[in-house]
């Protein structure tokens, strides 16, 4: 199958190229208009106690609640000076009323001394406008939002807006720019990279073609995406910048593949195309099927934010495939021989004795030199030493897990200087009730004023409130507002969310629903951890069928999914110890919020785990290569680790400058999802792939390759394996010389050929 794929790009070559050039500059037009058709949210529940009162409360009352909140001040004049109080006047009044629903200040004649005291600072320099908008939805607010902005200046006196809209539009601003940043940062680091790892030009442009292409492609999917369900702005970043990773991963493995089939001795073009296509192109299938399993895990979650997130990966590593297997050979094809043309003095190999030149001395490095071959050795004589201090290593970091205390994705989030958090941290801090929040309670039924009255005398009593009020009532219908101290997310406000809840409705009341950003935070909290059994359930299951089909095996699909939760404890064990607790603050340049937001460690866990399968079929798939040649599990381990490990590592390697390059953003969302998913590839290229795997696979010996008699029938009909055709398989070459290495742990394995 593969070969052949091989052998229809060699063949249509000239057409495949033509139709990519087609396809970029229809994404060049098109595909890049993504960011005006993103959303700015996404983060809820829609089906959540809290989302429904939300759609109770607008439908019963109308939409009246705060979006913005215009904050001015002035050091040297005070709100009763005319010159600061006719700006305010003027601000407020050129505001349209089309767009704005209300927007009261301080100079309005019909509000009471304590409405108007509340909306001044105490030290009587600053003042603040709730603004109110029109719209059906937070979408249509948002652009009425957006399109007056500008106009919210007030002149000589300082300006900040805050408030839901404008934390969400700067949050939104921030991801998008930064997203460009990225890669602009990461691309010209790539190259070099790619250059020193191939010791020439030509060579290291092939994988970066595919990245560029994969991104472009990325945009163009997702914008297509946007006209049937809602992508977030976060999901353009995270689907770009690791469609733009696994691309130029795919492509590192494909040009190394097929550099090592243009070295056989008079394999021709044609030949080596089919051949990577049939080894690499068919590990490169493989690996970008478990990233969209992973992917698919994402499905589970209703918060729009992960589904979004989900999709968006799904659609992006199927171009990366696409580039991957079809483009890529396509180019190579045209490329041929030239492809170490360009070569860099400076990083061509030194010729080793008895070969042809230097790049063929970089092809055929003997099996049982080099440092990865001395690192198989050392793991296949002690590997109970090393799966004993990996593993504890590991489990080490995996413990900060224990001290998570989630969040929500607020101002904090933003770097310092935001505009909206130096706004919201200004209302909390200058104005007398800046600090005081509200959860909504909306009830439905027959009630009388007076069990009303003793409802909301009952709220406002609870640990933790700070009052009660019945603030609106209607025609079968009442707002109750609990008003409380501190954030949203701390431990005291969840507790009285529970509790309100947990409140007697008062008499006649049908239908009693909590809402507010602090119920909200709480629902999210809800559906993920409701949520993440099934997401586990999926992801396990389908990737151990994978692995099943691919290997043959029963112990290697298990092993390599346990191995991969116990890399990604350790990396979310980092996350958690460097990003909620802080101490990766003056590294980075952010401050901690002493809270995570579990949307980030599920984000994290998916994709990783996807990455982690990735490397463990690069890494598998040419074990079981060797294995079905010589039959003997250490020796096969042995030559995997060293016949991969280096390509491995600079795989890791180029897709961590990707991930460090979002790191780099100032919002601390994308901090953490950048530099957590860096640190997920680093543990496992290194501890994981590089130790751990082989060291455990060397103390299970055979047991590696166990297969019940009926599942080995099932295998040999639906796995899908090397069987390809004569002309694409590789030439017998001798067994590598590796030391021998001798063990109780391991008796001497059978020569075991798949069907």
């Amino acid at each position: 199958m593969f070969g052949g794929l091989g052998r229809f790009a060699y063949r249509w070559r000239v057409g495949v190229l033509a139709a990519t050039a087609l396809f970029i500059a229809f994404a060049v037009t098109w595909g890049t208009g993504l960011f005006g058709s993103v959303s700015h949210g996404g983060f809820e529940d829609p089906d959540s106690e809290s989302s429904r009162a939300a759609e109770r409360l607008q439908a019963e009352f109308g939409h009246d609640a705060v979006d913005v909140v215009a904050v001015y001040r002035s050091d040297e004049l005070k709100i009763d000076n005319p010159v600061f109080a006719a700006n305010v006047r003027n601000t407020v009044d050129r505001l349209p009323e089309d767009k704005v629903a209300s927007a009261p200040s301080y100079l309005d004649e019909d509000l009471s001394d304590t409405e108007r005291g509340i909306l001044i600072s105490e030290d009587r320099h600053a003042t603040y406008v709730p603004i109110t908008f029109k719209g059906a939805d937070n979408d249509e607010r948002m652009a009425a939002f957006t399109s007056i902005a500008d106009d919210l200046d007030a002149g000589p006196l300082d300006t900040y807006l805050g408030g839901p809209l404008a934390v969400g539009k700067e949050i939104s601003a921030g991801a998008e720019s930064d997203v460009v940043t990225a890669e602009l940062i990461s691309l010209p680091v790539l190259l070099v990279l790619l250059v020193v790892i191939f010791g020439g030009v030509v060579a290291a442009l092939m994988p970066l073609a595919v990245g560029g292409i994969a991104v472009l492609g990325s945009l163009t999917l997702l914008h297509a995406l946007t006209y049937v369900t809602e992508v977030s702005v976060f999901a353009v970043n995270v689907a770009t910048l690791l469609g733009l990773g696994l691309a130029i991963d795919y492509g590192l493995f494909m040009v190394s593949r097929f550099r090592e089939e243009s070295a056989r001795d008079g394999t021709d073009t044609r030949t080596a195309i089919a051949r990577t296509l049939a080894t690499a192109g068919r590990t490169v299938a493989f690996s970008g099927v478990t990233v969209m399993i992973a992917f698919g895990g994402l499905l589970f979650f209703p918060q729009p934010i992960l589904r979004s997130i989900g999709l968006g990966g799904i659609a992006v590593v199927l171009f990366d495939l696409l580039a991957a297997l079809v483009m890529l050979p396509a180019l190579l094809s045209v490329v041929g021989h030239r492809i170490d043309a360009l070569q860099l003095r400076l990083f061509r190999p030194r010729p080793r004795a008895g070969t042809a030149d230097a790049s063929a001395a970089m092809r055929t490095v003997p099996t049982g030199t080099g440092a990865w071959a001395r690192l198989a050795h050392s793991v296949m004589r002690s590997p109970a030493l090393y799966l004993a201090a990996v593993g504890g290593v590991l489990v080490a970091f995996a413990s900060a897990l224990m001290f998570t205390h989630v969040g929500s994705t607020d101002q904090r989030y933003l770097p310092q200087d935001a505009n909206s958090r130096i706004a919201t941290d200004m209302l909390r801090d200058d104005f007398p009730a800046g600090g005081v929040n509200q959860i909504d309670v909306v009830l439905a039924g027959d009630m009388s004023g007076r069990d009303l009255d003793g409802y909301a005398e009952r709220l406002g009593g609870l640990p933790g409130a700070a009052g009660a009020d019945v603030a609106r009532t209607g025609d079968g219908a009442a707002h109750v507002t609990v008003a409380y101290e501190g954030e949203i997310d701390d431990p005291a406000t969840t507790d009285l969310v529970r509790d309100v809840r947990a409140e007697t409705a008062p008499e006649g009341a049908d239908e009693v629903l909590v809402g507010g950003p602090a119920a909200v935070q709480l629902d999210n909290m809800d559906a993920i951890v409701d949520a993440v059994p099934w997401t586990l359930a999926f992801v396990v299951t389908v990737t151990v069928v994978l692995l099943f089909l691919a290997f043959g095996s029963v112990v290697l699909p298990l092993k390599a999914v346990l191995m991969g939760f116990l890399s990604l404890g350790a990396s979310l064990g980092v996350v958690i110890w460097g990003f909620q607790d802080g101490h990766l603050g003056g590294l980075l340049g952010f401050d901690g919020v002493g809270t995570m937001d579990p949307t980030y460690l599920v984000l994290i866990l998916i994709v990783a785990f996807g990455l982690a399968m990735d490397y463990e079929l690069f890494l598998l798939s040419r074990v079981r290569e060797e294995y079905l040649r010589s039959g003997d599990n250490t020796h096969s381990v042995a030559v995997g680790l060293q016949r991969t490990g280096g390509i491995i590592t600079s795989a890791a390697l180029l897709l961590v400058v990707v991930m460090l390059a979002m790191g780099s953003s100032s919002l601390l969302s994308l901090k953490i999802i950048g530099i957590g998913l860096a640190v997920a590839v680093i543990v496992d290229a290194t501890l994981v792939r590089a130790l751990l795997v082989p060291a455990g696979m060397r103390l299970l010996g055979r047991a590696n390759w166990w297969l019940p008699r009926p599942l080995r029938w099932l295998h040999d009909r639906i796995g899908i394996s090397e069987g390809e055709e004569a002309d694409t398989a590789p030439q017998p070459e001798a067994r590598p010389a590796v030391p021998p290495v001798t063990s109780a742990h391991d008796p001497a394995d059978p020569a075991i050929r798949s069907r």
